[in-house]
């Protein structure tokens, strides 16, 4: 953390489902001096997403959300494309919808819905046939996340603590507001252009909940890990389906289902992972199921 002069971080690991190693090092305000402790709660960014598809894959399960389903069946009004979208597609990046520009991830826009939000982009074309090819946009998670909130009638933070974290007790879990005071939040950091750091601009990133909203911390992050390992609360065929690589249209399979990253390391063993930034934080979740092995870290700089 000194040598990339992160302010603060959380780190977590769990073993065999037990929780063996968590702790918050550094500060959480560097004005304040105020340390970070096992609950600080972190930006974490793209890693949104596992959240979000496991809440989508539950109410798939309860006959809530049908994959095969247009997301004109839920929006009507979203802009009929050349080839048809469908749920299945967004949830595994493979829509086509392009990903934002620079100037989108740090849009400065305030009190915007998830559904105003897909403004940004509802009007371009797709970059390529639905299904053909794998490319991640955090604009496939948004309009999903609009068609959940179409489908139930309620807003996504409630759908969230609904379908995951109250359900998982993920007590330090919860979508960032500006405008709300929430307990433990951690100051955010970036860097300058002489690579100080410094305090990091504010975004309200409501508008994009379902894809990098989330506040969390590393032991929560674990505790999730652990839940998609291990936990009745899920039946086997969303377990299956999480970890299933989607097949794409080019006839090879993708590396990823779900938001999550699936690969081998170097010494061959299967991992499940995602990573990611966002203004102001970051975070990893790591979980190698052989191993029954979760590692997680959040951190409260742009990374």
């Amino acid at each position: 953390m000194t040598r990339n002069s992160i302010p603060g971080g959380s780190f977590a690991i769990a073993k065999d489902g037990k929780l063996i190693y968590s702790e918050g090092l550094g500060l959480a305000s560097n004005d304040l001096d105020v340390p970070v402790n096992r609950k600080t709660k972190f930006r974490i960014g793209p890693v949104t997403e596992v959240f979000t598809s496991l809440a989508y894959l539950r109410m798939v399960d309860e006959g809530i959300l049908h994959p095969d389903s247009s997301i004109q069946h839920y929006l009507p009004e979203f802009p009929v494309k050349a080839d048809k979208i469908t749920l299945n597609h967004l949830v595994n990046h493979t829509s086509g919808i392009r990903g934002p520009g620079s100037n989108e991830m740090e849009w400065r826009g305030m009190n915007v819905s998830i559904e105003k939000g897909l403004e940004q982009f509802q009007n371009d074309e797709l970059l390529f046939p639905p299904g053909m090819y794998s490319s991640v946009s955090m604009f496939n998670y948004n309009l999903l996340g609009a068609a959940m909130e179409k489908a139930t009638g309620e807003k996504f933070p409630k759908i969230i603590e609904k379908w995951v974290t109250d359900t998982l007790h993920l007590e330090n879990t919860t979508i960032d507001s500006p405008f709300n005071t929430i307990k433990g939040r951690t100051n955010f950091y970036d860097h300058n252009i002489i690579a100080q750091v410094v305090n990091a601009i504010s975004i309200d990133v409501r508008y994009r909940a379902p894809s990098n909203g989330l506040l969390s911390n590393a032991e929560d992050l674990v505790k999730f890990g652990n839940a998609v390992l291990y936990s009745g609360l899920f039946t086997d065929s969303i377990k299956k389906r999480l970890f299933t690589p989607v097949e794409l249209g080019i006839q090879l399979p993708s590396n990823s289902s779900h938001g999550w990253l699936i690969g081998e390391d170097m010494t061959g063993r299967t991992y499940y992972g995602r990573v990611g930034g966002i203004t102001g934080g970051g975070a990893a979740l790591l979980i190698y199921p052989e191993e029954k092995l979760v590692i997680a870290g959040t951190v409260n700089l742009t990374s």
